[in-house]
């Protein structure tokens, strides 16, 4: 029998059983949904509303868990309650998602789209734009429980913001990170801390180059959307002389090579120029007419932006980029980000 017809009938049950799990943890969404909203307008009906809402959800705990068993805890009710607080009047631009239409709406106009442990997680964030562009990240990308958090750990939000024009950094919560054009696809920093390498007192390029494609699929999720992988030490001759490109992918969004060069220390004007060499071979000889041009980026542990700008044409393609070994600090990031938005505000007062 042949093993490409078994392959197939396998990959039909399991894309089967995924669509119908997929479909029972949504379904639950929108049961705690209506569960927390049924919990809540019952404590209102009592008159000492805190002794009377601890004693619904200890008899309600006892009888769900004689019903359904596990599952039904009063912690687990109170992520149930929380839930809905958190959600009964929340709003998402729901334009942004394709399968929109085919989801239940509730009440309120809310249309969920993840599993229960992603909601979970999403709740616990405060602010509403930032929790916003966490679930329309985790859609648009399918981002699991682990991705989800770890983007969120790696303070995404904070870098996209920092990083963005002024003009688009409201665009953050309504749509996600949108990409347009080569800046828009660029972090500074990257967060590498899935490599592993805070400890090592040195290490070289060619170790960091290594982590790197050990750990592949973490890095593609960390540089983005649309991102493929080409190749690694890509060797391309020029008047006899040999050159390697440390890192090359390719983006589907913008239809464009993407070119990465790992500098350890301080980027220096050389880095930037043989970038520039790597740019301009790539879109002499290897793009097509109908691909955008070629896009470089330095991922440096130190670098002058004065010294890139000097360097660099303004209309260079070529970005240079810190990269970090561990988790940045949300903290220290949020503090950032406040002193941009004020510094912005007094801007625009001038």
């Amino acid at each position: 029998m042949n093993d490409g017809f078994l392959k197939n009938i396998a990959d039909v049950l399991k894309n089967a059983r995924k669509n119908a799990k997929t479909a029972v943890n949504l379904t639950m969404v929108y049961a705690y949904f209506e569960i927390g909203r049924m919990i809540i307008e019952e404590e209102q009906n009592g008159k000492d509303r805190a002794a009377y809402g601890k004693q619904i959800l200890q008899e309600l705990s006892g009888y769900l868990t004689a019903q359904f068993g596990k599952g039904f805890s009063v912690g687990n009710l109170k992520n149930i309650r929380q839930f809905y607080r958190v959600y009964a009047h929340d709003q998402i631009g729901e334009t942004v998602f394709s399968q929109s239409e085919d989801l239940p709406v509730t009440k309120s106009g809310r249309r969920f789209y993840l599993s229960w442990s992603h909601y979970l997680k999403l709740m616990r964030i405060d602010d509403e734009d930032e929790r916003h562009f966490y679930e329309i990240e985790a859609v648009k990308n399918n981002w699991s429980l682990s991705e989800l958090k770890r983007q969120f750990n790696s303070a995404l939000y904070e870098r996209l913001l920092l990083s963005t024009e002024k003009d688009k950094v409201y665009d953050l919560a309504l749509k996600g990170q949108v990409i347009e054009k080569p800046s828009d696809l660029v972090k500074d920093p990257y967060v590498l801390e899935f490599l592993g390498m805070q400890e090592l007192p040195e290490y070289s390029e060619s170790e960091l180059e290594n982590r790197i494609i050990d750990h592949l699929q973490q890095f593609l999720l960390e540089l983005g959307k649309g991102f493929t992988f080409v190749g690694r030490q890509v060797r391309f001759t020029f008047d006899e002389d040999h050159f390697r490109v440390d890192l090359v992918f390719y983006n589907r969004l913008l239809r464009c090579f993407v070119l990465f060069d790992l500098k350890i220390g301080k980027l220096t004007h050389q880095d930037l120029g043989q970038m520039q060499m790597y740019v301009n071979y790539y879109d002499r000889y290897e793009k097509t007419e109908d691909e955008d041009p070629t896009i470089g980026v330095l991922l440096c542990q130190q670098k002058s932006d004065a010294l890139v700008e000097l360097t660099l044409p303004a209309d260079a393609n070529i970005y240079a980029s810190k990269y970090e070994l561990y988790l940045p600090d949300k903290k220290e990031l949020q503090e950032k980000l406040k002193e941009w938005i004020a510094e912005e505000t007094r801007g625009e007062e001038i």
